[in-house]
C-alpha cells in the first residue's frame, strides 16, 4: 500500500483561533456525552477512536472526566428518533451525531442541549443550520458541500472509465441530504453527457431490487451515495459490482479498503478530531450556535489497483498521479 496522504486541517474561522488547552487544565466534572449514529454499532460499543483520543488530549478521559451513552440505529430511522429522545431523557451535557438523519433527529429532540454533528451532508442547503458562519440555535459541527463533491466524484469516475455512457446511482431517498447529493450527481451527469439510472432506496430490500434491475440492464459504472443505509449494506453492493465487473465510485475510503475501485472524500478521523474541538469549546462556555460550521479543505482520492485488475480496466496514469493512496 502506498501512502501519500497529507492531513490538512479544515478551516473553522472561530475554532482555529482557539486550540485545545493543555492537559493540565482538565474539566472539573465528569461530562456526559450522548453519541447518536444511524449506522451499525462497532464491536467495542464505543464512539470513534479518533474522537476519544482527541478528547483525551484535551483532558477529557473516557470513564473519568467524560462518560458516553451511545446509540446506533442500524439504518432504522424510527429507532433513530426514539434513541434521540432517550439520550435527551438521560440529561446528557452534549450530543454528538453521525450522519444527516441522526443530526435531524437530535435537533428535533432538543432545542437546549448542544449538538455537534459530523458528516450530515450539506448542512446549510438542507436547512439543518441557518448558515455555516452562524449556524444558530444549539447546533454546529463539520459539514460538506454536496454540489462540488458530487461533480468532482463523477468527473473522476468518467476519467477512470472514459467509455462510460450510463451510470447507475444508488442513494437513500428518505435522507434529505443524500437526495440533495443525488440531484447534484444528476446535474453533473448532464454536463458530462452521461445517462443516469436512478435507484432511490428506502430499506435493505430495495437495494436487492436495485441490484437485480442493474443485472438486467447493466450500467457502465455505478455511483454510490453513502449514508447509514448504504454503509450498513455495503458488502452486498461491493460483491455485486465485483461479480458483474462494474466499476464504481464511492464517497469514502473504507469502501476502497473493503475492495471498491475508487473513492473521493474527506478523512473521517480528521472530522472526528475537529468535532472534539467543538466539544471542548462548548464545555468551556461557548454556545454551539455561535461556532461556525466547518467544511473539510482536503479530500482524498483512493484507488484500488487490485480491483481495477479484476475488473480488467486500466486506471489512467494521470489519475494515479493525483491519488492520495493506491492499494495494490
Amino acid at each position: 500500500m502506498i501512502h501519500r496522504r497529507t492531513i490538512v486541517l479544515a478551516v473553522g474561522s472561530v475554532l482555529l483561533a482557539s486550540p485545545f488547552v493543555s492537559r493540565a487544565q482538565k474539566a472539573s466534572k465528569a461530562w456526559h456525552i450522548g453519541f447518536l449514529s444511524g449506522g451499525a454499532a462497532p464491536a467495542n460499543g464505543a464512539p470513534p477512536a479518533a474522537l476519544r483520543r482527541s478528547l483525551e488530549e484535551a483532558g477529557y478521559v473516557d470513564g473519568k472526566s467524560v462518560v458516553f451513552s451511545c446509540r446506533w440505529s442500524e439504518a432504522d430511522n424510527d429507532r433513530l428518533r426514539r434513541y434521540a429522545s432517550e439520550l435527551v431523557g438521560l440529561d446528557v451535557d452534549l450530543l454528538i451525531t453521525a450522519g444527516a438523519p441522526a443530526a435531524e433527529a437530535a435537533k428535533k429532540a432538543t432545542s437546549t442541549i448542544p449538538i455537534v454533528f459530523v458528516a450530515p451532508g450539506d448542512a446549510a442547503a438542507t436547512g439543518l443550520v441557518t448558515s455555516l458562519a452562524r449556524p444558530g440555535g444549539n447546533i454546529t459541527g463539520v459539514s460538506d458541500p454536496a454540489a462540488e463533491l458530487s461533480a468532482k466524484r463523477l468527473e473522476l469516475l468518467k476519467e477512470a472509465v472514459p467509455n462510460a455512457t450510463r451510470v447507475a446511482v444508488i442513494w437513500d431517498e428518505t435522507d434529505r441530504a443524500m437526495t440533495l447529493r443525488y440531484g447534484e450527481v444528476e446535474k453533473a451527469a448532464r454536463v458530462l453527457h452521461l445517462a443516469v439510472q436512478p435507484f432511490g432506496v428506502r430499506r435493505a430490500d430495495d437495494i436487492d431490487a436495485a441490484l437485480a434491475a442493474m443485472a438486467r440492464e447493466r450500467p457502465d459504472a455505478v455511483f454510490l451515495v453513502s449514508n447509514a443505509l448504504t454503509n450498513v449494506n455495503r458488502k452486498r453492493i461491493l460483491d455485486f459490482v465485483a461479480t458483474q465487473h462494474i466499476p464504481a465510485m464511492y464517497e469514502f475510503g473504507f469502501y476502497v479498503e473493503d475492495g471498491g475501485l475508487m473513492s473521493y472524500g474527506p478523512n473521517f478521523d480528521e472530522m472526528w478530531r475537529r468535532a472534539a474541538i467543538y466539544v471542548d469549546r462548548i464545555f468551556k462556555g461557548t454556545k454551539a450556535g455561535e461556532l461556525a460550521v466547518e467544511q473539510p479543505t482536503k479530500y482524498y482520492l483512493l484507488v484500488n489497483l487490485k480491483t481495477a485488475k479484476a475488473l480488467d480496466i486500466t486506471i489512467p496514469p494521470s489519475l494515479l498521479m493525483r491519488a492520495d493512496e493506491v492499494i495494490h
